[in-house]
């Protein structure tokens, strides 16, 4: 996401809090938030992927997803 496009997420936060967004520019802020979230998640993924654990014995192993939980 480049940086016009940040620029736009928070002009239209400031225009939100200050005024209130049209339908058009409402739906505009949902997908520019939903462009942003993808991206961080992706980037978030990718620095994790990339995490080793190293153990006292000098071995190392790539860092592994959790199972998920089961709640009761």
């Amino acid at each position: 996401m480049d940086k016009k496009q940040i620029d736009r997420i928070n002009e239209l936060a400031r225009k939100k809090k200050a005024e209130g967004l049209t339908e058009a520019e409402a739906a505009e802020q949902a997908v520019l938030r939903q462009q942003y979230i993808n991206e961080w998640r992706e980037n978030m993924r990718a620095m994790l992927d990339g995490v080793v654990i190293q153990r006292p014995d000098g071995t190392t192993e790539p860092l592994k997803k959790k199972a998920p939980t089961v709640k009761h």
